[in-house]
């Protein structure tokens, strides 16, 4: 069911009351699977419902002087899609990569909810700004990086936030991403991107073997990257921000 992942992402983002959780639980949503590469929203629709990842990968991309950027990647949990709730227009298209099931939660259920609790609107507000606070960092890394980093760093990411749904386990993730996928996120070729994975095998700090990413010496890869987790916002139980 999709409310038990966006509980957990919620719980790790801004922490969750039993009476909320309830509340989640009650969600009206329509399941549907997708296959690789398959679109759940374009730019320029104008849908009537919020996604939630129940599990898989999204990508949000556009077309940009005719290359693919993909600007972001959605996990289990994740609700790509929260900005139509206010802006009706969707300015990006919504991507499978690899295969995925999401749940369609309509607009009118979530402002009802959203209207009868302010923890749950608060929630999904501070939901809303660490998206953006994730763009801000990936628009930061393709600005200032160097291929080397710039992979690094998004390797570091996708590890902190599989941990934060539970899918990642000592520094150990199965990911279904291409190096086109991988080349589309930073900006680079497939050919550089290749180099660039190779590299940083050869440093000793990963293993990426049939879709299964494991950091070896974490603290180096995150380093290289000058990665910090601050940006995600994750909490602890006691309501503080988490820095790891």
């Amino acid at each position: 069911m999709p409310h038990q992942k966006l509980i957990s992402r919620l719980q790790a983002a801004s922490g969750l009351s039993d009476q909320d959780q309830t509340r989640l639980t009650r969600l009206p949503y329509k399941v549907k699977s997708l296959a690789d590469g398959e679109y759940v929203l374009r730019q320029g629709d104008k849908p009537s419902s919020c996604i939630v990842v129940m599990s898989g990968l999204l990508s949000r991309q556009r077309v940009v002087n005719a290359r693919n950027q993909i600007s972001s990647f959605y996990l289990a949990g994740d609700m790509p899609d929260l900005p139509t709730l206010h802006l009706p227009i969707a300015d990006c298209d919504l991507c499978s990569v690899g295969s995925s099931t999401i749940a369609a939660v309509p607009h009118s259920a979530l402002r009802e909810m959203m209207n009868e609790s302010a923890g749950l609107a608060h929630a999904f507000w501070r939901e809303t700004l660490i998206h953006a606070a994730i763009y801000r960092e990936w628009v930061e890394n393709l600005g200032s990086r160097q291929a080397l980093g710039r992979v690094a760093h998004l390797l570091c990411e996708l590890t902190v936030r599989m941990e934060f749904v539970g899918l990642a386990d000592s520094g150990s993730f199965r990911i279904p991403l291409t190096q086109q996928d991988v080349a589309d996120a930073c900006g680079l070729s497939v050919v550089h991107v290749n180099r660039t994975i190779q590299e940083i095998r050869g440093l000793g700090l990963i293993e990426w073997e049939n879709h299964t990413v494991t950091l070896l010496r974490p603290e180096e890869l995150k380093a290289l990257a000058e990665f910090s987790p601050e940006y995600l916002h994750e909490l602890n139980p006691s309501g503080g921000s988490k820095v790891s």
